[in-house]
C-alpha cells in the first residue's frame, strides 16, 4: 500500500529534512509528493536552473528507501514568468484578470503558458527520469481547482474553433442551443462568445458546451505534459490528481480516466456534515467506476482539519484512520495526506499535517504511525478489486454541470444530494454499489438507479431501456431525462427520456419549498418535489396523503420485457428511503455484502483465492459482523464472527 503524503522541504531549512526522513520511516511512509509547487525555486529565472536542492533532497528519500511521485511543477507559475507574460492568467466573466498571489493562475488555451510549462516538463524528465527513486509522475496539481474556466480573448479563439470541430457550421449550433430565443441568433462562429458577464443569464445549451470546452481545455493541456514525459521516460507511469467531489470542477472525469496510468483523486471531508463518512464512500465508489473497478489511489486527504471550511474542525480520535480505510476499502492501493509537515506560513499555514505544529509529539503523528502499521499488514489486499456488485447508480458528468446553472423548477435539487442519499441507504442495508457514468456496461447489474439524472441522450435512454427489456429493473428519479445531450427540453411531457418506459406522464411540476413535507398513503414521508403524474400503464405503488398533489401516485412501477420500470416522482426522508431500498433489494433479490449489524459499514475486496472484508464501525459502541477468518489488522483468528470495536475497522481474510 502507497502510504505518506504531499512533502515540501522548500519550506524548511535542510537540517530538517534529515528529521523528516527519520520520522517517516517511523511512521512506515513509503511514498510522498514532491515538487508539486517549485516550479519558481528551480527555474529561477527564464531558462535559469537550480536544481541541487531537488536533487539532494530526492537522493536523501532514496536512501531513506521512500519512493517519490514528482510532480510536474506547473500548478504554480514562478512570479517572474506572471510578470513577463501577464496574459497567461485566467480571465473571469466579468473580464478581470487574475493578478499573482494564488497557485493556478494560468488559462489552459495559453499558448505561452504552454510553451513555457512544457520548457519545464523537460527539463525535469531529462535530470530525474533515472533517479532509483522516482516511481510516478504526477503532472501540476487538480487541474481545473482554480482555472476551471476562463473568458480570456484567447480562450475565446480556442473555444470557437472546439465548437467548429464539434459542429461544423454555424446554423447547427444556432439548432443546438434554440438560438432564436431573445434573439441571439449567430450568423458566424466568430460572433460567439464565451459566457462572460450578462445579466440576463446565458443559454443553457451554451453554459454546457463551454463546460464541456472548458474540461477538453484542460484536458489537453494535462495531455500534452504527460506525451513529454512518456517521450522521456516511458517506463514511468503518469497521473494528476482528481477532484471527484469538488462543486466547481468542470473536468469530465470518466474521459480523463482514458488518459492517465492510474485514476488518483483528492477527497476531503466537510467538517460539518453529519453524513460526511457516507459521502466519503460515495465519492470512493464514484472514482472506483470511474476506474472502471480497477483499483486507484487517494492522492491527498487530511490527517485532520482544513483550512477552507468556514468552521475548521479538527478530526476526533479515531476518524483519521476510518478515512483512510475506508477509500482502501473501496478500491485504493493507497492513502496519502496532505501533507507532511504542517506549514507555518502561506495561505495553507492551519491545513492539518502528518506532523503538525505540536511536532510529532501529538495526536495525529501518533495516529498516523498507527495506520501505517496497519498499511503494512494490509499488504495481501493491493491488487484485488472490490467485489462487483449489482447495483449501479447513474452519475454523470453533464448531468451535474446542467444542474448547476440556469433557471430551474427549484434550485434546491442539486447534482449530488439524490445519488448521495440513495448510496447511503444501500450502503446502510449491507447492499454493495457501483457509481459509474451512464455510458458505463450495464449488462451485470440486477438493478440500475437514475437519482436526478437530468440529462440524457437518447442512446442513454435507448441503453436503459433495453436493459430493462431484458429482465433489469430500473429506478428513475424526478428531475431525470427532461433535457438531452445539448440540454433542450424534451416535448411531449416528463420525464420526456423515460416517459414510455415508465408509462407515465406529468404535465407540470409542483417543487416543494424548503422544510416543507408531504405524507404518503403508506406512513412514508417526502419533502423537496412533487409533481401532477398520470398513469400511463403503470401502477401506482402510492400516492400522496396530504399536500396539493394528494391522491397523486408518488411511486409508480411498470413492466418493461421482462424487466420493470419505477418512478420516484419525490425526495423520501432517510426513514422512508430504507424502506425504499428494502423493497428495490427484494425486488431484484440483492444480495447483502456479509451478515452484520446494522451501523457497520461493509465492503469486501476479492483477489483470485481471496476475500477481504472490511468491517468500518462508525457507532459508539461494538458491532458484530458473522464471517470467520483472520483479521488482518490485528492478526487475530475468529470462527465464525468478529467483533468491531466502536470507532473501529477490521479486515477479515478467508
Amino acid at each position: 500500500m502507497a502510504f505518506g503524503g504531499d512533502y515540501s522541504p522548500e519550506q524548511w531549512s535542510e537540517d530538517v529534512w534529515t528529521d523528516d526522513v527519520a520520522l517517516m520511516r517511523r511512521a512506515g511512509v513509503n511514498s510522498v509528493n514532491l515538487g508539486v509547487f517549485s516550479w519558481g525555486l528551480l527555474e529561477v529565472a527564464d531558462g535559469v536552473f537550480e536544481w541541487g536542492w531537488l536533487d539532494r533532497i530526492l537522493d536523501l528519500l532514496h536512501e531513506g528507501g521512500i519512493g517519490v511521485n514528482l510532480a510536474t511543477p506547473t500548478a504554480a507559475p514562478p512570479i517572474w514568468l506572471l510578470r513577463a507574460h501577464p496574459e497567461i492568467a485566467t480571465v473571469d466573466e466579468r473580464g478581470v484578470r487574475t493578478s499573482q498571489g494564488g497557485r493556478l493562475a494560468w488559462s489552459p488555451s495559453s499558448a505561452t503558458f504552454r510553451r513555457y510549462a512544457l520548457r519545464m516538463v523537460r527539463a525535469l524528465a531529462e535530470r530525474y527520469g533515472e533517479h532509483p527513486a522516482l516511481r510516478l509522475w504526477h503532472v501540476s496539481n487538480e487541474l481545473g481547482n482554480e482555472n476551471a474556466r476562463c473568458h480570456s480573448d484567447e480562450t475565446a479563439v480556442a473555444w470557437r474553433r472546439w465548437l467548429e470541430a464539434r459542429y461544423t457550421t454555424v446554423d447547427a449550433v444556432n439548432d443546438s442551443w434554440g438560438s432564436a430565443f431573445w434573439g441571439h441568433h449567430y450568423a458566424s462562429f466568430a460572433q460567439i462568445e464565451p459566457p462572460r458577464f450578462a445579466r440576463g443569464g446565458h443559454n443553457p445549451g451554451l453554459l454546457l458546451d463551454f463546460e464541456r470546452f472548458s474540461s477538453d481545455a484542460l484536458l489537453e493541456h494535462y495531455v500534452a505534459e504527460r506525451d513529454v514525459l512518456r517521450e522521456v521516460t516511458p517506463d514511468i507511469p503518469v497521473t494528476t490528481n482528481f477532484m471527484i467531489m469538488s462543486y466547481t470542477q468542470v473536468d469530465d472525469y470518466a474521459r480523463w480516466a482514458e488518459e492517465v496510468d492510474v485514476v488518483a483523486n483528492d477527497h476531503y471531508t466537510m467538517s460539518a456534515d453529519p453524513f460526511r463518512h457516507a459521502e466519503l464512500s460515495f465519492s470512493a465508489d464514484r472514482t472506483r467506476g470511474i476506474a472502471k473497478g480497477d483499483p486507484w489511489l487517494l492522492m491527498e486527504h487530511s490527517t485532520s482539519a482544513v483550512n477552507w471550511q468556514s468552521i475548521n474542525r479538527a478530526k476526533p480520535p479515531g476518524e483519521l484512520a476510518r478515512n483512510s480505510l475506508a477509500h482502501i476499502a473501496r478500491g485504493a492501493d493507497g492513502a496519502l495526506f496532505f501533507q507532511w509537515r504542517m506549514s507555518t506560513a502561506g495561505a495553507e499555514q492551519f491545513h492539518s499535517g502528518v506532523v503538525p505544529h505540536a511536532g510529532a509529539d501529538s495526536k495525529i503523528f501518533r495516529e498516523v504511525e498507527a495506520l501505517g502499521a496497519t498499511m503494512k499488514r494490509l499488504a495481501p489486499v493491493v491488487g484485488s478489486r472490490v467485489q462487483p456488485a449489482r447495483v449501479a447508480i447513474l452519475f454523470d458528468h453533464d448531468s451535474a454541470s446542467a444542474l448547476s446553472f440556469g433557471r430551474m423548477p427549484s434550485d434546491l435539487v442539486a447534482p449530488q444530494d439524490l445519488p448521495k442519499r440513495m448510496h447511503r441507504a444501500f450502503t446502510a442495508r449491507h447492499i454493495a454499489v457501483d457509481v459509474v457514468p451512464s455510458t458505463a456496461d450495464l449488462s451485470e447489474y440486477a438493478l440500475v438507479v437514475l437519482p436526478t439524472l437530468y440529462v440524457v441522450s437518447n442512446a442513454a435512454a435507448d441503453r436503459i431501456a433495453e436493459f430493462a427489456q431484458g429482465g433489469g429493473h430500473v429506478v428513475v428519479s424526478y428531475f431525470s431525462g427532461i433535457v438531452d445531450d445539448t440540454n433542450r427540453v424534451r416535448q411531449g411531457g416528463y420525464p420526456g427520456a423515460f416517459r414510455d418506459l415508465l408509462k407515465i406522464r406529468t404535465d407540470e411540476f409542483f417543487p416543494l419549498v424548503e422544510h416543507e413535507t408531504v405524507e404518503l398513503d403508506n406512513g412514508w414521508v417526502a419533502d423537496l418535489w412533487t409533481e401532477s403524474l398520470e398513469l400511463r400503464g403503470a401502477t401506482a405503488l402510492t400516492a400522496y396523503r396530504s399536500g396539493e398533489m394528494a391522491d397523486v401516485p408518488a411511486i409508480t412501477r411498470a413492466t418493461a420485457g421482462s424487466g420493470t420500470a419505477t418512478y420516484l416522482a419525490t425526495r423520501l426522508n432517510d426513514a422512508a428511503m430504507l424502506h425504499f431500498v428494502d423493497e428495490l433489494a427484494e425486488l431484484a433479490e440483492l444480495p447483502v455484502i456479509a451478515d452484520a449489524d446494522a451501523g457497520l459499514e461493509l465492503v469486501r475486496r476479492v483477489g483470485p483465492d481471496t476475500s477481504f472484508l472490511f468491517a468500518i464501525n462508525h457507532t459508539a459502541h461494538s458491532l458484530t459482523v458473522r464471517q470467520g477468518g483472520t483479521d488482518l489488522i490485528s492478526g487475530s483468528r475468529h470462527d465464525a464472527s468478529v467483533e468491531v470495536p466502536a470507532g473501529g475497522t477490521v479486515v477479515v481474510m478467508s
